[in-house]
């Protein structure tokens, strides 16, 4: 069973009288533990798709089935709990709480899941130890570097032991080296069988990765692994007007 699959997946947004089709019947599937890239201009349906993966949106039409559960018709109380259980986020602004320190950022999905004090604790320094950071837990955001908040923002994603971690653009505010840092990070975890879908406009970031999916206007145009070969979709694509 794959981890992941799209069946004509399409999503119109509608702006009074006006409709904007951000996905127009995109098909594929992604198996567990692979590292998959999505790039594409603005406008090309990367973040609409990005969005749906992770129980943010559902699609206008067409099926999402995560894990074998068809995730596209729930209702936001069953979607809320699959976010919390099953998909970590990192995004490109970090989201970390300036007040608090580097450990209380990483417990606070486990504050949500009603988890004991203790247990938080020993969970989220666990976490900030598999992003290199355990030295760093006292620290506040604002003493951190950018690519330190990166990793506490990843630590965070993982401590609820999540299946996927989606990465909208993680490198997006950092300098080369700490890019790198990120990026080594991420594949690390892959290694360990998470599952990593990255949204980027970096080529040289979506490099990482070793399935790169081409969108645009809403559509997949391209979809290769690491040596170029292209990677078969589960059904045909189709494009609507």
């Amino acid at each position: 069973m794959s981890l992941i699959v799209l069946r004509d997946l399409v999503k119109i947004y509608r702006l009074g009288e006006m409709e904007v089709h951000a996905l127009r019947g995109v098909s594929l599937k992604i198996e567990a533990g692979e590292f998959v890239a999505i790039m594409g201009a603005s406008g090309s349906g990367k973040s609409t798709l990005m969005n749906i993966l992770g129980c943010l949106d559902v699609p206008t039409s067409g099926t999402y089935t995560l894990e074998g559960t068809d995730v596209s018709t729930l209702g936001e109380n069953r979607l809320a709990e699959i976010r919390s259980s099953k998909i970590g986020f990192v995004f490109q602004n970090f989201n970390l709480i300036p007040r608090t320190t580097a450990l209380e950022n990483v417990q606070l999905p486990l504050f949500y899941k009603e988890i004991p004090s203790r247990d938080q604790k020993a969970m989220a320094l666990q976490a900030l130890e598999r992003v290199g950071l355990a030295d760093r837990q006292r620290h506040h955001p604002a003493q951190l570097s950018g690519g330190q908040q990166q990793r506490v923002a990843i630590a965070r994603a993982l401590v609820t032991n999540p299946s996927i971690i989606l990465a909208d653009e993680p490198t997006g505010n950092l300098d080369s080296q700490a890019s790198r840092e990120i990026m080594d990070t991420l594949t690390q975890l892959n290694r360990e069988g998470i599952t990593i879908i990255l949204i980027t406009h970096e080529a040289d970031i979506a490099g990482y990765a070793r399935r790169t999916i081409m969108m645009k206007d809403g559509v997949i145009l391209s979809d290769r692994d690491a040596g170029g070969v292209a990677v078969g979709r589960l059904v045909p694509q189709e494009t609507r007007a």
